[in-house]
Parts: structure tokens; C-alpha cells; sequence
């Protein structure tokens, strides 16, 4: 769903210049996975859109429990994750994370960024960039979400409304080679049998109509 968001390519590259990090990504997270939807990797850091991490390995997990945005100017110097095991694991000292929450108050995943260097993250600037991109990730995915049921919705009613219209001119088609049937056992002057014929003819013309409405669509 995120490959399908235009802005995200560009959001990850503003990310990474504005902030000086040299890995962003875009990750969906749930309580048993962490993937890698998109990324910008300037550190050769290796992970790719598909990629996954053990979500129990990642500060990304603790934000989807909290719900709360984790940013780190310096891992050394900070008292919570000084001694936190993922930034030894992952080699980053500096590190920012947002959360991605649905429009129904959903936690979808995180907009994050890393890197082995100390940056000044931790800013109204930097950390009301990254809520933006968050929000504008999320309002992206709601509205993928909205056309997707709509579609869904419409190929419902098409399929019922193609059910009614072939079932009513299948009657009427029906209705019609019973007359002509009818007529064409009767005696007819020139005329009369003219009309049968006339009859008849556009009877195969809306036969041949309703089979091609059936295939639109499907």
C-alpha cells in the first residue's frame, strides 16, 4: 500500500537531508512483525522494502505499545537507551521514530530514522516534520482504504444491477419469441408475416445485446 503512495519516495529523501540521518524508512508494524515498506538507505545499512527485522528487536515495538513518538540526538548520552540493547545491535546513536496512527485511531507503523552519527533531532522543526509526514502517510492510507471499499461496493451494485437488467430483458426476450412463435403458427397475409420476420429479427438482436452486456465488467 505504501509503494502506491507518490509522495513517499520524496518524504524519505527530505527526511534524510534535512535531519543529516543516513537510513529512513517507512515500516508496517504489528505485534509479531516489523517490514520495511519503504527506504531510503544512504549507510548501506541493507534493509530493503520486503525486508523485516524481529520486531522484539526494535524501539519501533515499544512505540506501537505506547503509542509515543521515541527521538534520540545522542544514544550515549541519553539515560533511557545508554543501555538499551537495540542501538548496540542496529550501530546507530542517533535515532527518531513517529508513529502512524489511522484516521480510526489505529496504530498502522512508524515513519523512522537512524544513523551511526549524533544529530539534532530532538526540535519543534525536526519532530513536527516528522508528525506531518506521519499524519500525510496515514491520511494516504486511509483514503487508499476508502477507494478500495468503494470499489468494492460499486463492483457489488454493478453485479447486482447486471443481475436485474438480464434477468428483465431476458424476460421480455423471452415474451417476445412467444409471440412470434404464436403469430407464425397463425394464417398471415404478406404483411403479418412480414411483421413475425420483423419479430423474430429483433429478437436475435437483443439476444445477442444481453450476452454482450453480461461479459462488461466481467
Amino acid at each position: 500500500m505504501v509503494t502506491a503512495i507518490p509522495a513517499v519516495g520524496s518524504i524519505l529523501e527530505v527526511v534524510c537531508r534535512t535531519t543529516g540521518m543516513g537510513f529512513a524508512a517507512v515500516a508496517r508494524v504489528t505485534n509479531d512483525r516489523w517490514v520495511c515498506c519503504a527506504a531510503r538507505d544512504n549507510l548501506d545499512f541493507g534493509l530493503k522494502p520486503g525486508g523485516e527485522l524481529y520486531v522484539e528487536t526494535t524501539i519501533c515495538d515499544e512505540i506501537r505499545k505506547s503509542g509515543d513518538a521515541v527521538v534520540i540526538d545522542e544514544v550515549a548520552k541519553n539515560d533511557i537507551f545508554c543501555t538499551h540493547p537495540t542501538p548496540a545491535l542496529y550501530g546507530f546513536q542517533s535515532y527518531i521514530s513517529m508513529p502512524i496512527v489511522r484516521a480510526d485511531g489505529g496504530f498502522w507503523g512508524t515513519l523512522c530514522a537512524i544513523d551511526p552519527q549524533p544529530h539534532a533531532l530532538d526540535n519543534p522543526q525536526v519532530t513536527g516534520m516528522f508528525r506531518l509526514f506521519a499524519q500525510l502517510i496515514a491520511h494516504e492510507l486511509d483514503m487508499q482504504q476508502q477507494l478500495k471499499e468503494a470499489k468494492a461496493a460499486n463492483d457489488a451494485l454493478q453485479h447486482r444491477f447486471k443481475g436485474g437488467l438480464g434477468h428483465d430483458m431476458r424476460n421480455t426476450l423471452a415474451a417476445m419469441e412467444a409471440g412470434a412463435r404464436l403469430l407464425g403458427k397463425s394464417a398471415l397475409d404478406s404483411r403479418g408475416t412480414l411483421i413475425v420476420s420483423e419479430m423474430e429479427a429483433s429478437a436475435k438482436k437483443l439476444a445477442a445485446q444481453i450476452a454482450d452486456a453480461m461479459k462488461v465488467g466481467g
